[in-house]
């Protein structure tokens, strides 16, 4: 079974995300393309650049980085409504021909400023009954020529993508990932995702939902490839595991004296999949072998709502726990990202490509 293995570029003005403090934030050319270049030196595939109104804007910096690395591969988190398929499809198609067929893409449907950028707020079912649409007509845009579409929030005529998505005379295009845990969000996946990316729940949690997301795709028909899973989490990773918890539960300790001033955004909490992460605090502070759940409690929010903590063996453990259910593409991060980036990729993914001892 192959693993793909991504790490993540914060992709905002700010300095401090998640404790990096960055001096003027993430919003510069040569820091982001030295920590693509660190990701592509030290193992990793590509990695997720960070998404929302007011960051810059991700396909923008993507194709940057695709033009600065031979290796990696830009995860860019993109918006239905922000983009409209037809011009995504084209944008898309552009970048990963010229980058010899580099690029992934991150369909996010979740809560944001959507009238900052001109959109309009719908609820949950029309938010992702749009999304499904705009998956179906991007698709048919890159395998299809002079297509014609008319649906309930999209529509074109005769329109044909130049130049085609790199190997599309192979039926090949740029995958698409996609998350979410409501129900209208899994029959979105079931259909029409190549990657259901989930946040850090436990084993059985994950498990469960893997079950439920291959019923769905065979109840719905799904037409594509079988769906595809993978693991965004924070890891907090060290030589020994007294260095990883002490480390950890100092960090937290932090975030329990500044919540006040450090809580999550309200958009996020309405999320489903983000109370799902919040909740699991009740159940313990640390489940299965080394999921931590207290930074939920201080204001971590998705991918820093839980973490994986402990040695490099330990944490490798419960990664390939997770690979045995099914879970192949995992997008890994923990700050300083530069550091880390070099540090993790050298001593955690050595290990995930070794064979396994019993």
């Amino acid at each position: 079974m192959s693993l793909e293995f991504l790490w993540y570029i914060p992709n905002t003005v700010e300095p401090g995300h998640r404790g990096d403090d960055v001096a003027g934030g993430w919003a510069s050319l040569s820091l982001s393309t030295e920590l693509a270049q660190i990701a592509e030196e030290h193992g990793w595939s590509g990695a997720l650049l960070g998404a929302g109104w007011g960051r810059p804007d991700t396909f923008t910096v993507a194709t940057a980085l695709a033009a600065r690395t031979t290796r990696f591969r830009p995860l860019v988190a993109i918006r239905p409504g922000y983009w409209q398929p037809a011009h995504f499809a084209s944008a898309a198609a552009t970048l990963d021909h010229l980058s010899g067929g580099r690029l992934l893409v991150n369909i996010v449907s979740g809560p944001d400023n959507l009238a900052a950028y001109g959109d309009v707020e719908g609820d949950q079912a029309a938010r992702y009954a749009r999304t499904r649409e705009f998956m179906q007509l991007i698709r048919r845009l890159w395998t299809e020529e002079h297509v014609t579409f008319a649906g309930r929030y999209f529509e074109v005529t005769g329109s044909t993508v130049t130049p085609r998505p790199h190997g599309a005379s192979e039926g090949r295009h740029p995958k698409l990932y996609f998350g979410g845990a409501s129900a209208p969000a899994e029959q979105v996946a079931a259909t029409e995702a190549d990657v259901q990316l989930f946040w850090g729940e436990p084993l059985d949690g994950i498990g469960e939902r893997i079950g439920r997301l291959q019923a769905l795709a065979g109840s719905l028909g799904r037409v594509h490839a079988p769906l595809e899973f993978g693991l965004r989490i924070t890891t907090v990773v060290r030589d020994t595991s007294e260095e990883a918890w002490r480390d950890a539960e100092a960090r937290v300790a932090q975030m329990a004296d500044s919540a006040g001033q450090a809580r999550r955004d309200g958009l996020w909490d309405q999320a489903v999949g983000q109370q799902r992460l919040v909740g699991l605090a009740e159940r313990g502070d640390v489940l299965d072998s080394c999921l931590y759940t207290a930074p939920g409690r201080f204001g971590g929010s998705g991918a820093g709502t839980t973490w994986l903590v402990g040695s490099h063996d330990e944490v490798a453990a419960a990664l390939r726990r997770y690979a045995d259910l099914g879970i192949t593409h995992f997008v890994l991060s923990d700050t300083p990202y530069k550091q880390e980036a070099a540090r993790i990729g050298d001593e955690l993914l050595s290990r995930l490509r070794a064979p396994a001892t019993a």
